[in-house]
């Protein structure tokens, strides 16, 4: 185990005796909604993995220590937490040694669960290729993640606020697998449907331990993407949610706003356009990714490397 991690006791055991472990992303709680519904959020996805047989390990940097896997004190501080950092692949070593409190973003967390040994993340989308980026040069540091670090990220696609064509472009050249779970057309995170036809389907968390365990034995590396749409009751229609994108990128123009800035700005302004449903159809999709990552990683936990 590296020394730069800081296992929660429950996530230490559970690797120690060969169990399943989820990570879990912090950004959702320090960025993505305001206390105490980000606590009750957490301990919420939390709660489900335990159901389905897994521990969870929400991953975050807390005065300059990564820890993986939060005690409930430690989740109730860190969602009070105000100015936190968002952390990718280029600071989170920074956060580390200047003792700041950070939340991991997809690529930060799965650079620590790898780093742990944990096999499978449950988040909400992936980020991505930004509409124009063929001037900005704005992708998302999750899609290089995906291409080198060897862990199954269970999401509802890429965030619906991207270009998805572009990013599911981006991860074919780079060879990770997107699997279409029990779909033929990729979801576009609050939407089922993205027009994109599913490269690989797989209709169970077991398909996907397996394929998983022969990409591990034939050495191939770099991580995979499931996709997990929504159920249709909870979905919101591609051309409402289409109608809130574009004002918000609009908006977003008319403000110059660019880098890193540009999701969190977008999500918000998308957030006020729907009343709170986005927010809230949000909430719904990350539950039913930890609900299928913990079943995967279950399933792996039952197929141990040959």
């Amino acid at each position: 185990m590296n020394d730069m991690i800081h296992l929660s006791p429950s996530v230490a055991e559970a690797l120690q005796f060969g169990r399943a472990v989820v990570a879990l992303e912090s950004t959702i709680i320090t960025h993505g909604m305001p206390w105490p519904k980000n606590l009750d959020m957490a301990r919420e996805v939390e709660a489900i993995i335990r159901e389905e047989g897994a521990e969870p390990a929400t991953i975050a940097v807390i005065d300059g220590k990564l820890h993986v896997g939060l005690t409930d004190a430690q989740l109730e501080t860190l969602a009070q937490t105000k100015g936190a950092l968002k952390l990718s692949r280029a600071d989170l070593a920074y956060a580390v040694a200047a003792g700041r409190t950070g939340s991991t973003t997809v690529a930060a967390t799965m650079i620590a669960a790898r780093l742990a040994g944990i096999e499978v993340f449950a988040t909400g989308g992936i980020g991505g290729v930004h509409k124009g980026a063929e001037t900005s040069f704005d992708i998302s540091a999750d899609l290089d993640e995906l291409s080198q670090t060897r862990v199954v990220v269970v999401s509802a696609g890429a965030k619906a606020i991207l270009d998805l064509k572009k990013t599911f472009e981006v991860l074919e050249t780079k060879g990770v697998p997107v699997v279409g779970y029990g779909v033929d057309e990729l979801p576009a995170f609050w939407s089922r449907r993205s027009g994109i036809a599913t490269p690989i389907r797989m209709d169970s968390a077991d398909e996907i331990a397996e394929f998983q365990r022969v990409r591990e034995r034939l050495d191939i590396h770099g991580g995979m993407l499931i996709a997990n749409p929504l159920p249709e009751e909870l979905e919101i229609d591609s051309a409402t949610i289409g109608g809130w994108i574009d004002a918000a990128l609009a908006d977003a123009d008319a403000k110059g706003v660019t880098g890193k800035a540009t999701t969190p700005f977008l999500l918000q302004k998308i957030f006020e356009l729907s009343e709170g449903k986005s927010l809230a159809t949000n909430i719904d999709l990350v539950r039913s990714n930890a609900r299928l990552a913990a079943r995967v990683a279950v399933g792996l936990a039952k197929r141990p490397i040959r």
